[in-house]
């Protein structure tokens, strides 16, 4: 055994360890070893203590893309996807290419030629190993060059199917509509999908791809997707699309037997009308209300209070009438804050319109009365132009009385407008707060038909989403031929469904955040990795996570993050 021994030496004390052993049956000191002075052991002891030194951290995102890929592992979208596209077993598969791209567009979008530099930067150097020539542009169009339309539908069906099973999603109501993202594809490229059209963010000038979506209303999770050209109208798109939906019909009836369609008036068409009335599915669509100014005019006294959760101030008359060549139930549904907004934002317009209105007239009657003189006379015609500009807003030609005529001596155009009150009361009797709906579910409550078609709002959700410039965006896409911009549809397409799935756990964990808020919330949560400088060969290293604040230690517990974290990561 070891023992401290203490000797004085000229009045100073030092200190010795010695071992004792038995030498012939007999106790003996076998080894003794010089410690020093006090002040020498506590130094030693110190050192000792002390941590080796630093030689490196490495900073690495971890809660938004271990969040992500949580959901890939769930839905197995790797092994879908590879079980379609078979390919030699050398570097990484068609899925992993594809799931890599989808968990970036969900969480940092970026270009391909920058997907290499983001790996790096994130958890994925361990959950999905990849060296940097693996992860170029052109290695990633290579792989994208294995996705036709045909395996792109086959992966979403057995996509679904596994969404059905395991998250036992919702199906009785189903929303469908289409929108469409403009690009910087030149005028002169090749291709059918990129086309000019009427674009829903006012980019007329630019040439434009559109997508068609059928999302469930519990929580916008895709089910079906088509990018199909930019120049099609949405009615036309949608009888085109009925085909397909139909042969699905037995993919989604696993996980309910009665499926409802819910759509706007966008997509109506007597075709597609009659394709629907043959299908399996049942519908709740709107009407144009300018369309059946008879029901516009109906008598608020007859409407009934609807009553339950998400439906105060609403009301309802309940009638039958042919429409595209059907008798339907259709429902005229008053909503008094819809009302309120819309008459809210009439009135902004009407002032916006007068300024200018009466801006204009000051000028004409500056040039009427000899006050300008340089630069070109007004006209007629160009006059004219500039109030029809100004009256191309909705409602405003019922609103306003504009009159354009030459003054009686010095023939230059005279402007004189006003307010045109019969007009606004006219709209605010028989169409603000006003919607038509109509639908086949002949026995369907009326609460249950406005609530059926309210789930309309969850793929106008998935679209903002789509939009978002900082999460699961569309933009930017840098491909050009159709084969190309079809597989970026599916990896957006299935950026929302991951996060949309997300949204679904946290909200079954108890917390109701948006897919921005519960990503914005993630991706402040690092992953800190500290190498310590001994070891040449093996240098330790230590694993920790960033400090969080209470909501993002709400979300990490909720999503059980920790399974990510590696061995040696300090419990956070």
């Amino acid at each position: 055994m070891a023992s401290l021994t203490k000797k004085i030496i000229r009045g100073h004390a030092y200190y010795y360890a010695r071992e004792c052993g038995w030498v012939n049956g007999r106790p003996k000191i076998t080894r003794t070893v010089y410690l020093g002075r006090v002040e020498d052991i506590m130094a030693a002891v110190t050192k000792s203590r002390s941590p080796a030194p630093i030689r490196q951290i490495a900073v690495a995102e971890f809660g938004a893309v271990a969040a992500v890929w949580s959901i890939v592992e769930e839905l197995q979208l790797i092994e879908t996807i590879d079980s379609h596209i078979p390919k030699r077993e050398q570097g990484l598969s068609v899925g992993h290419y594809i799931a890599l791209a989808a968990v970036n567009r969900a969480t940092c979008p970026r270009s391909k030629s920058k997907l290499a530099a983001w790996h790096r930067k994130t958890i994925l150097r361990r959950l999905c190993p990849a060296e940097p020539h693996q992860l170029t542009s052109q290695r990633f169009w290579d792989h994208m060059g294995y996705l036709g339309e045909e395996q792109i539908r086959a992966i979403e069906i057995d996509l679904c199917r596994r969404m059905i099973d395991v998250y036992k999603l919702d199906l009785r109501c189903l929303a469908f509509d289409a929108t469409n993202f403009f690009t910087f594809i030149s005028t002169r490229t090749k291709g059918e999908l990129a086309r000019r059209g009427h674009n829903k963010n006012g980019r007329d000038d630019l040439r434009q791809v559109s997508l068609a979506l059928l999302v469930s209303t519990d929580f916008h999770i895709p089910l079906f997707h088509h990018p199909y050209n930019g120049n099609v109208p949405d009615s036309v798109e949608f009888r085109s699309v009925l085909d397909e939906l139909m042969k699905r019909y037995a993919t989604f009836a696993k996980g309910c037997s009665q499926i409802t369609l819910v759509f706007d008036k966008g997509n109506n068409s007597e075709e597609g009308m009659d394709l629907l009335k043959d299908s399996p599915y049942g519908f709740i669509g709107s009407l144009v209300p300018t369309h059946h100014p008879e029901l516009l005019a109906m008598d608020r006294k007859n409407f009934k209070a609807l009553t339950g959760e998400r439906l105060e101030s609403v009301s309802a008359y309940r009638t039958k009438k042919e429409v595209f060549g059907v008798e339907r139930t259709v429902l005229v549904t008053f909503n008094d804050n819809l009302y309120t907004e819309q008459l809210t934002t009439l009135m902004e317009q009407i002032q916006k319109r007068r300024r200018q209105f009466h801006e204009m007239q000051r000028r004409l009657n500056r040039w009427i009365g000899g006050q300008t003189k340089a630069g070109k006379h007004p006209t007629l015609s160009g006059t004219q132009k500039q109030v029809d500009a100004i009256l191309a807003a909705r409602h405003m030609k019922e609103v306003f009385a504009v009159t354009v005529q030459p003054h009686v001596q010095s023939k230059l155009p005279c402007l004189t407008y006003q307010v045109n009150t019969s007009g606004i009361d006219r709209l605010c009797r028989t169409l603000f707060g006003k919607t038509l709906i109509f639908t086949n579910r002949d026995d369907w409550s009326d609460k249950d038909i406005v609530l059926g078609y309210r789930g309309q709002y969850r793929i106008e959700r998935a679209f903002r989403t789509m939009k978002d410039p900082h999460f699961v965006t569309w933009q930017p896409m840098f491909h050009w031929t159709d084969q190309k911009i079809r597989v970026h549809a599916f990896y957006c397409v299935l950026a929302l469904t991951l996060t949309s799935l997300l949204q679904r756990k946290l909200h079954q964990a108890g917390l109701d955040i948006s897919i921005h808020e519960a990503l914005e919330q993630l991706t402040a949560i690092r992953e800190l990795l500290v190498i310590h400088g001994r070891g040449k060969n093996k240098p330790a290293a230590t694993a920790a996570l960033s400090d969080m604040d209470e909501g993002q230690r709400a979300v990490f517990d909720a999503l059980r993050l920790n399974h990510y974290l590696p061995p040696n990561a300090v419990a956070p």
